[in-house]
């Protein structure tokens, strides 16, 4: 087990906190367009930290938990690569100004340390109090694996979302974005932009991906201070990220695919390590460095196999996936109820 003192916490959190709040700075106080120069000296910046995290971990704390901090950072880096492609739908979907979409990002990583911290901590009890807790996540991530397979070649309804769609019902708002404000003033009355609407997306995609991702990064370690810092780091570098590639996601047409592969093996993982707790310990499990290389693998076939594909087909474009049917709206079902 993994001895994590206090200080080491402290130190964990504060500099996470001191990256975020340069984030929200740069955010808030220099609106702009990101160019391809700053975003890549911002991603390459973001990677080192959690690399060097990373070789801290493993000379402090032996290679096994320095394997296992690397492989939960793959899992939750290329689970981030999906997420920007919702970010992505989201932001065309509702027409965000380039200048403001630094802001959204940031909003919406800031969201979803917060409720990944919640899921880790409300995860990590489960696990410690419930050993069967191993069977659920592991089945969990298998029926997430399927579901987004079914559906790798589709876009997820952001207009459908049912968050979304209760903000739309439940606030007044405007139809023009108004700087960098979520609420102005129309007839003498208070209403939201839709800059608000959006966040309210953001939030209800970072939910679901934090539903997702936790049981993945507990599939390869049960450290809680790994689960946190391996998210954080990966989290960290996505506003820089998303500035990147966000004109290259479209190129990788075999990651959502990809994706549901490594969420099924680390489902599968999950109830080998039930199986060998609860049941009997002749029951193999995986080890973690056997993961690390099969999760790498995967990566590395999806990214190659996608740009040879592109290549031979450069009208084939990429889809995060949906873990459901997109459903027809009016205008494409011909106005069909």
């Amino acid at each position: 087990m993994l001895e994590i003192d206090t200080l080491t916490w402290v130190v964990t959190v504060g500099l996470i906190l001191v990256l975020l709040a340069v984030d929200l700075v740069l955010a808030a106080v220099r609106p702009h367009k990101v160019g391809f120069a700053e975003a890549t000296a911002w991603s390459v910046f973001y990677i080192l930290v959690a690399v060097g995290f990373g070789v801290w971990m493993w000379t402090a704390h032996g290679s096994e938990f320095g394997t296992e901090y690397f492989a939960g950072y793959i899992v939750e880096k290329s689970l981030s690569v999906d997420n920007l492609f919702v970010f992505v739908i989201i932001m065309t979907t509702f027409a965000v100004p380039e200048e403001h979409q630094h802001k959204v990002l940031t909003f919406g990583i800031v969201l979803a340390l917060v409720m990944r911290a919640i899921f880790i901590a409300v995860g990590a009890t489960l696990l410690s109090l419930f050993s069967f807790m191993f069977l659920l996540f592991g089945l969990l991530l298998i029926f997430t694996a399927v579901q987004l397979f079914r559906h790798r070649n589709e876009d997820p309804d952001v207009e459908n979302n049912a968050v979304v769609r209760t903000a739309r019902r439940l606030l007044p708002l405007s139809t023009e974005y108004q700087g960098g404000r979520l609420f102005t003033r129309e007839n003498g009355r208070r209403v939201g932009t839709p800059l608000l609407i959006v966040l309210v997306a953001i939030g209800g995609i970072d939910l679901l991906f934090a539903l997702d991702s936790i049981p993945a990064v507990f599939g390869v370690t049960e450290e809680p201070f790994i689960v946190f810092a391996a998210n954080a780091f990966a989290l960290l570098g996505l506003r820089a990220l998303f500035f990147l590639v966000k004109g290259l996601l479209d190129r990788l047409v075999y990651l959502s695919a990809g994706l549901a592969v490594i969420l099924g093996f680390i489902g599968v993982k999950l109830i080998l390590h039930w199986a060998h707790v609860d049941l009997s310990p002749d029951v193999p499990e995986i080890p973690t460095p056997l993961s690390l290389g099969v999760i790498i693998a995967i990566l590395v076939v999806v990214t190659v196999a996608s740009l040879l594909k592109t290549r031979r087909d450069p009208a084939a474009k990429a889809h995060p996936g949906s873990l459901r049917a997109r459903r027809p709206n009016h205008e494409e079902d011909g106005g069909a109820r």
